[in-house]
């Protein structure tokens, strides 16, 4: 049977599919070592495994909704180059959401239930940013990363003293989430409105603090 060509429609809806089956909670693999391989458990009580394990759910929900955000940027942008920016973010973003959900199983918990909300929300954000263009994009990418930062500074400040292993994945992590944002800036990102870096942040306090919990 002739195999059909695919369009840039079925292209997008095999992304969207793939994705939110992560979101609903299929395990994905990674070819990068998680940089927690090697480091052992150290003990911890229960109530300090379960706040460990609500920091590592923020976490995997803000992957899931990166996720979100990359695809939708590159499901809008023609610019091979940017497209190529943004793929290769969410392939590093990938990896970060494997170790989060593997550090989830080790601590005994799940991650969000809401992770299609995330990514759903986040898609459409980046489409609509990358309709008015790849700077805006750009932007929105900067800011966004800029953001990560700094609420993975304040986890490693909240983890227990003994989570050595969260801590490890978290700091490779912010590494190279400033990463993706400095690469944002020297493609040509555009500083985004006041007003608009306060509704991302608001936004993301909304995630932040129902998926400690949910």
């Amino acid at each position: 049977m002739e195999e059909r060509n695919l369009t840039p429609v079925d292209h997008l809806l095999t992304k969207v599919d793939n994705l939110l089956r992560t979101a609903a909670g299929s395990s994905i693999h990674t070819a990068r070592e998680n940089p927690a391989s090697h480091i052992d458990e150290k003990p911890m009580s229960a109530t300090e495994k379960s706040h460990a394990a609500a920091l590592m759910r923020i976490n995997h929900a803000g992957e899931i909704a990166a996720q979100g955000l990359y695809q939708g940027h590159a499901a809008i942008t023609h610019n091979p180059s940017i497209k190529n920016h943004m793929q290769d973010a969410a392939d590093e973003e990938r990896d970060h959401l494997a170790w989060c959900e593997q550090r989830l199983k080790e601590l005994g918990s799940r991650p969000s239930h809401l992770n299609p909300v995330w990514y759903g929300g986040a898609f459409a954000i980046g489409a609509a940013s990358g309709i008015l263009g790849d700077r805006w994009s750009l932007g929105f990418i900067e800011e966004t990363e800029r953001q990560v930062v700094q609420h993975l500074t304040e986890h490693l400040d909240r983890l227990p003293a003994n989570d050595k292993k969260s801590r490890a994945i978290i700091h490779k992590m912010r590494d190279e989430e400033a990463l993706h944002g400095a690469n944002a800036k020297e493609a040509g990102a555009s500083d985004l409105p006041a007003p608009v870096k306060r509704f991302m942040r608001l936004t993301a306090k909304i995630m932040t603090g129902t998926a400690y919990w949910l």
